[in-house]
């Protein structure tokens, strides 16, 4: 499928050749469901943590004796019905992730891409350098109508990519970095023709 190319003044560049194989499948969107769960659960902290009923300081002493007293029996002041006692069931430090198929993953990529292309939100940029400051990357993206996009480049242009650090909704990723989760966070998908011919690669 043939595919115009602009530059960064939205003029034309020529066009491409994209793969129908990575361009032009039908989307499962279970799938990019699925990739986009196992995302973030691998980039959950896990860090939270309660204390249990043998980690809170205080004494460890019989409150009072077991029969006698018209209360219900006490073996200790820690215990979780108490204000100053332990958690029951608590969150422990724990890693979130699993693991999920290369060919899953993959396939989720794909999707992601092919639906960018179906809702004609995917644009083939010639390259994505030769802007230094912030003002002019607004220009130039407010001219090409971009609030929302994800640039991908073989290698990101360190200048571009500093020009681009700020501005809400819009980052440059390289290929390497090409996710379902930040494609479909965004509303246009930006590839360079370096970006790809990496993406080529890494899906054939």
């Amino acid at each position: 499928m043939e595919h115009d190319i602009k530059t960064l003044d939205n003029g034309s560049a020529g066009s491409v050749t994209l793969p129908e194989e990575i361009f032009a499948v039908a989307p499962r969107a279970d799938i990019m469901a699925r990739v986009v769960h196992w995302q973030l659960a691998k980039r959950r902290a896990g860090t939270h943590r309660t204390k249990g009923m043998g980690e809170i300081s205080g004494t460890t002493k019989k409150p009072y004796r077991q029969k006698g007293t018209g209360s219900a029996r006490q073996g200790s002041l820690r215990a979780p019905q108490f204000r100053t006692g332990g958690v029951v069931h608590g969150p422990v430090v724990r890693d979130h992730g699993y693991n999920l198929p290369k060919k899953v993953r993959r396939l989720g990529l794909i999707s992601a891409l092919s639906q960018k292309a179906a809702d004609g939100k995917l644009v083939v940029l010639d390259m994505a350098s030769g802007v230094t400051k912030t003002r002019e990357a607004v220009a130039k993206l407010r001219a090409l109508g971009w609030s929302s996009a994800l640039i991908v480049d073989a290698t990101v242009d360190e200048n571009f990519g500093r020009a681009v650090r700020n501005l809400p909704k819009i980052d440059v990723l390289p290929t390497i970095g090409a996710n379902v989760y930040d494609i479909l966070n965004h509303d246009v998908l930006v590839l360079t023709r370096a970006g790809l011919e990496g993406l080529k690669e890494r899906l054939s």
